[in-house]
C-alpha cells in the first residue's frame, strides 16, 4: 500500500510585504524617530532583509531582552535563522556603539547630582558583565566626573580588596569625592553583608584621607541600588 504524502506547504510570505511602506520599521524611524518605535522595529531595521521582522521576533524570543541580546556572542546570534554571521556582526557593532556613547565622557564633564546620574554612566556596560568588577567614579569639588577607572575584577571580598587601592587614583587626581560602583553578575543588585561591610570601611577611610565617599552603588541587570539611599554603611 502506497504511503500518503502530505501536501507541500509554501514558506509563509514575509510580514514586511504585508505592511504599507509608511508602517515599515525603517520608514517609521525616519518619520517618527528611533525613540518612538518598538524594540522589534529597531532590531528589524538593523538586521534588514525581507524577513527582518521575523528575525527580530526570533531574537527576542530566544534571548528575552536587549540586555541578553547584547551579552550574546556573534556565534549565538548567528544561530537565528536568516541572520547569519554578517547580520550578527552588524547587530553587535550597533550595540557596542551605543555602549561607547554612554561610557565615553563628552568634552563637558558630566556632573553627578544623584545616585541615578552616577549609575547611568556605567549601567549599560556593567549590567552586562559576567564577572564582578569594582569601579570608582572620581569627582572634583563640583561633583564633575574626572574619571571612572576599574580597580578590581573578580569576586568581591573584603579580605581581598585593599581599601587604599580604591582611593589611589582619586588622591593622584586631587579628587574631592568618590562613588564606588560594583556589579552583581547574577542580576540581583541587593546588597550583601559583605557589601555593607566594605562600605563602612570605605567611609571611614575616606574621612582619614579627606576624600568623601558619596555613595556605593550596586549594579544588577538594568537596575541599581544605592547603599547611601538605604542607609547601609553610612553613619
Amino acid at each position: 500500500m502506497q504511503q500518503a504524502t502530505l501536501p507541500h506547504l509554501p514558506y509563509p510570505p514575509p510580514r514586511l510585504k504585508g505592511l504599507p511602506l509608511h508602517e515599515r520599521p525603517t520608514q517609521r524611524i525616519i518619520h517618527c524617530g528611533a525613540n518612538a518605535v518598538s524594540l522589534t522595529e529597531l532590531l528589524a531595521s538593523l538586521v534588514g532583509g525581507s524577513r527582518q521582522l521575523e528575525i527580530a521576533d526570533a531574537l527576542i524570543a530566544r534571548h528575552g531582552s536587549i540586555h541578553d541580546i547584547a551579552r550574546a556572542s556573534v556565534v549565538e546570534l548567528s544561530a537565528i535563522k536568516g541572520l547569519g554571521r554578517s547580520g550578527a556582526a552588524r547587530l553587535k557593532a550597533a550595540l557596542e556603539l551605543s555602549r561607547r556613547l554612554l561610557v565615553e565622557s563628552p568634552d563637558a564633564r558630566p556632573q553627578i547630582t544623584s545616585p541615578a546620574d552616577a549609575a547611568n554612566l556605567v549601567l549599560l556596560e556593567m549590567s552586562l558583565l559576567e564577572k564582578e568588577e569594582v569601579r570608582v567614579v572620581i569627582l572634583d569639588t563640583r561633583n564633575r566626573v574626572l574619571g571612572s577607572p576599574t580597580i578590581y575584577i573578580g569576586s568581591l571580598n573584603t579580605n581581598v580588596v585593599r581599601v587604599a587601592e580604591l582611593f589611589r587614583q582619586a588622591i593622584k587626581m586631587n579628587a574631592a569625592a568618590i562613588i564606588v560602583v560594583h556589579n552583581h553578575p547574577s542580576g540581583d543588585p541587593s546588597p550583601s553583608p559583605e557589601d555593607v561591610r566594605l562600605t563602612e570601611m570605605l567611609v571611614e577611610a575616606g574621612k582619614l584621607l579627606d576624600v568623601e565617599v558619596l555613595d556605593h552603588l550596586i549594579i544588577g541587570r538594568g537596575r541599581f541600588v544605592s547603599l547611601k539611599e538605604r542607609g547601609l554603611g553610612f553613619k
